[in-house]
């Protein structure tokens, strides 16, 4: 276990306010915390997507990525995640801008994650129209190849690995028969990593069951792309509840619940 990793200070749910989250190998808490949700009825897959935001919204500091703007307290809770998620979804330009290479999950996790009986091995699944790949992801060996979600017009197929290809859609990819196609192969838990269009995407098609949200205390002020970008505003509105906050040398770390409807409707 790293030790860098800071203690999280508990604020929500209500009746454990105050506790604290003390590091301890296996993360046998904290995992508890994230435990990532079974399909619901009647959906192929759980989604849960996991961002950051600055104060004033953005999703990247002035370099334009998101790892200028997280710190311990982030990292801490999303490399849980990644330890319970099945695959992670994440678009291609998000891929290549943050570095993305083969994933395994941290030495101290594996135990639980055996148990589930899943690999250390975390898999990919890139959302990509033209399938080139970021270069950490090009000649890898077999077992670390990411799975390619991609349009029927991609002029690439035929140099893609026909094991590893997910074909959804003609010129816009289908998200959510690319969610069906994972959960086809036993990948249901999935974690959506981005970028914020990939996010929106997803968010207004309603395949998004739950959304992490880590708050940066900073602000960057600038250009930058909040967590969900979509042209047109979600119609309707996506409402959420919280089902835990907690807190590190202010970064906050939520996880929220979302179902359709205005805030404070009844729908």
């Amino acid at each position: 276990m790293p030790p860098e990793l800071p203690t999280l200070d508990i604020l929500l749910p209500a009746e454990r306010a105050g506790e604290r989250l003390e590091p301890t190998p296996g993360e046998p808490v904290l995992r508890a915390f994230y435990a990532h949700p079974a399909p619901r009825p009647g959906r192929s897959t759980a989604v849960r997507a996991n961002m950051i935001a600055t104060l004033d919204g953005s999703a990247q500091g002035p370099d334009g990525r998101s790892r200028s703007i997280n710190g311990p307290a982030d990292w801490r809770a999303f490399r849980v995640q990644r330890s319970v998620a099945d695959v992670v979804l994440v678009g291609a330009g998000t891929a290549r801008d943050e570095g993305y290479g083969p994933l395994r999950v941290p030495a101290d996790l594996r135990a639980a994650r055996a148990e589930r009986g899943q690999d250390e091995r975390l898999p990919i699944a890139l959302v990509t129209r033209t399938g080139e790949l970021p270069e950490k992801l090009r000649d890898v060996p077999a077992e670390d190849r990411p799975y390619v979600v991609t349009v029927a017009s991609n002029p690439r197929l035929g140099d893609l690995d026909p094991e590893r290809l997910i074909v959804a859609g003609d010129t816009t990819v289908d998200l959510a028969a690319a969610l069906d196609a994972l959960a086809a192969r036993g990948l249901t838990r999935v974690l959506a990593e981005g970028g914020p269009r990939l996010l929106g995407d997803l968010t207004a098609a309603g395949l998004v069951d739950e959304l992490c949200l880590s708050t940066s205390p900073v602000l960057t002020g600038g250009p930058g792309v909040r967590p969900v970008h979509t042209l047109d505003w979600l119609a309707p509105t996506i409402a959420a509840s919280p089902a835990h906050l907690l807190h590190s040398d202010g970064m906050l770390l939520g996880r929220w619940l979302l179902r359709p409807g205005r805030l404070g409707s009844d729908s």
